[in-house]
């Protein structure tokens, strides 16, 4: 995972628009794998305010995301966070709906530039349930969409054994390709 984030990484450098986007893209490596994560500013860096229509820069981005990702065998989830500012009561659209419209908008745009369907297991909207910065719930940096590129089980690029019974980490989970051989399990 740490050849991808740095081959990812030098791929988002050379994007035209870099100097603007560079303090809104955060790329760590998990347990869950690689997580990339697009936060907002307060002007709107990928997506209008309030909406789930996506920024022309903030597209080309995902759009080069997508290209890059479908050369990997990885499984990717997507999800969408809003920080705590609130629709009107009477509104019946809420964060929890802009969370996850955000999060497909960016699955159907990173599927039509590449992104298998198949690689897509994911499209979760957490509203504002998991904030980036709880101590200040409406900072902008909540708002976000993340794409985890999940690890490559080793037991799902084998034949299982005999027995039906895969190999299990001491946690009771497949093993993580990071444990593998990078260049088998990018």
């Amino acid at each position: 995972m740490k050849e991808l984030k740095e081959e990812l990484q030098k791929a988002i450098r050379e994007i035209p628009k870099f100097d603007e986007l560079r303090n809104h893209i955060d790329i760590t490596v998990t347990n869950e794998g690689l997580r990339i994560e697009l936060t907002e500013s307060e002007a709107g860096m990928f997506f209008d305010s309030g909406s789930a229509k996506m920024s022309p820069g903030g597209g080309d981005l995902v759009a080069l995301l997508a290209q890059e990702l479908s050369k990997l065998p990885n499984k990717i989830a997507i999800e969408g966070h809003t920080d705590s500012k609130r629709y009107p009561p009477t509104a019946l659209y809420t964060n929890w709906e802009l969370s996850a419209d955000r999060a497909n908008a960016a699955r159907r745009l990173m599927q039509s530039h590449g992104l298998g369907n198949d690689q897509v297991t994911q499209v979760r909207g957490f509203a504002d349930q998991r904030l980036r910065k709880p101590d200040t719930p409406q900072d902008p940096s909540n708002r976000r969409i993340s794409l985890i590129v999940q690890y490559v089980s080793k037991a799902a690029s084998e034949e299982p054994p005999a027995t039906g019974e895969q190999e299990k980490s001491e946690a009771g989970k497949n093993k993580p390709a990071a444990e593998s051989s990078p260049k088998e399990h990018r």
